[in-house]
C-alpha cells in the first residue's frame, strides 16, 4: 500500500519580517496565486513545496506544504535525503534567513488512491459509504475544495483529525475549471484519475500532530510520523471504513443466516444491519442495538466478508467488492 505524505510546516512572524520576506519572493517570482488573505507560491511546487503566504488581520504566517513524493521525485523513501533535500529547498528560498527548526509542523496528509476500475464504481462505493453517516467521535463535514465534487467527508468531534474520500476525476474537472489549465494536461489527469477513488486523513491541527509525537523538534516529529503512517492512516480508516463485501439488504441478511449458526449472534447482526438506513449513521445503530460486545458483532461481519452498511435499494449495483481488497492491492 502506497501512502504519500505531506506535511504542513508554519512559521509565525511579526508583521515587519513578514512583509520583509513577502516582498522580496515576489520581487523574485513576479507573481503569486491570491485567494482571500491567502497568497500562493508555487515556483517550488514540481519539487514538493507549496508555499503559503497568511496576511490575516491578527496573525502573519507562513506555511510549507511538503509532498515527499515529489520531493523525492520517485525515488525510494529515505529520510536522510528527505532531510537534505528539505533543509536544502527551505534554506535556498529564504536566502537562509530562515531555516527548518524555525518551523512547527502544524499539519500531515496522508493520502492514498484507490483503483475501483471505473468512475461508475466510484459513484456507487461514495453513494454507499454516505450512508455511514456519524462514527464514534467523528461527524459529517463539509469541506470549500469538494463543493461540487462527489465525496464523504468527516471531521474528528475534539481530536483535530479529518477523513475524506473522493472522486479523484471529479476534482480535477472542478480545478481545471477554477484554474484554466491546458488542454493537454486535463486529459492527462483525468486519464490518470479514471477509476481512483482519493482518501485522505489528515492531522489538521498540532494537537493532532503532538498526540502521535509528542514534543519533539520538528525533524524528529516528521522521522516519527514517517515511520509510523501507515498505521496512523489505517487507525483512522478503519475506524469508519467497515470492512467486507457490500450488498442489498436482502442478500445481506440471507448471508447472515446462512452463515452464522449462533441464534443470538445472528439476530444482533440482522438488527443492525435492518438499522443502519434506518438512523442513518452506524454510530446511533451501534448505540440503539445497546449491545455491551459491539466488537464481537463487528468480528463477526468482517469474518463472512460483509460489511453491515448495505446498498440502497435504489441504486442499480447489487454488489460491491471489499474496499479493503483495492487498498491493500496499492
Amino acid at each position: 500500500m502506497y501512502i504519500n505524505q505531506i506535511f504542513e510546516l508554519s512559521m509565525v512572524l511579526d508583521n515587519k519580517r513578514f512583509h520583509q520576506v513577502f516582498k522580496h519572493v515576489y520581487n523574485k517570482n513576479g507573481y503569486m496565486e491570491k485567494k482571500e488573505d491567502e497568497y500562493i507560491d508555487k515556483s517550488l511546487e514540481e519539487k514538493g513545496i507549496t508555499v503559503v503566504y497568511r496576511d490575516s488581520q491578527y496573525k502573519k504566517k507562513i506555511k510549507l506544504f511538503v509532498n515527499i513524493g515529489r520531493l523525492l521525485n520517485g525515488c525510494e523513501f529515505d529520510l536522510n535525503k528527505v532531510a537534505r533535500k528539505l533543509k536544502k529547498r527551505i534554506g535556498e528560498y529564504f536566502d537562509f534567513k530562515y531555516k527548518l527548526d524555525d518551523f512547527i509542523l502544524s499539519g500531515m496528509r496522508l493520502v492514498v488512491d484507490i483503483n475501483v476500475g471505473s468512475r461508475e464504481n466510484v459513484q456507487a462505493y461514495l453513494k454507499v459509504f454516505r450512508r455511514i453517516g456519524r462514527v464514534k467521535g467523528f461527524s459529517p463535514a463539509s469541506y470549500e475544495c469538494f463543493e461540487d465534487v462527489d465525496s464523504f467527508c468527516l471531521g474528528g468531534n475534539s481530536n483535530g483529525i479529518e477523513f475524506m474520500i473522493y472522486d479523484l476525476e471529479g476534482l480535477y474537472r472542478k480545478q481545471s475549471k477554477e484554474s484554466g489549465i491546458g488542454r493537454k494536461r486535463f486529459k492527462e489527469l483525468i486519464k490518470e484519475s479514471d477509476g481512483i477513488l482519493r482518501s485522505e486523513v489528515r492531522l489538521a491541527k498540532t494537537k493532532a500532530v503532538r498526540a502521535y509525537v509528542g514534543e519533539e523538534d520538528i525533524f524528529g516529529q516528521i522521522i516519527n510520523l514517517s515511520e509510523n503512517h501507515q498505521d496512523i492512516f489505517l487507525e483512522i480508516f478503519t475506524r469508519i471504513i467497515p470492512f467486507g463485501d457490500f450488498y442489498k439488504k436482502g442478500k445481506a441478511e440471507e448471508n447472515i443466516r446462512s452463515e452464522i449458526k449462533d441464534a443470538r449472534l445472528r439476530r444482533r447482526m440482522l438488527r443492525l444491519v435492518e438499522l443502519i438506513p434506518e438512523k442513518k449513521s452506524l454510530y446511533l445503530t451501534h448505540k440503539a442495538l445497546n449491545c455491551r460486545n459491539m466488537e464481537k458483532v463487528v468480528e463477526a461481519f468482517a469474518k463472512i466478508n460483509l460489511s453491515p452498511v448495505t446498498i440502497s435499494k435504489r441504486q442499480d449495483v447489487k454488489w460491491l467488492k471489499n474496499i479493503y481488497e483495492g487498498l491493500f492491492e496499492i
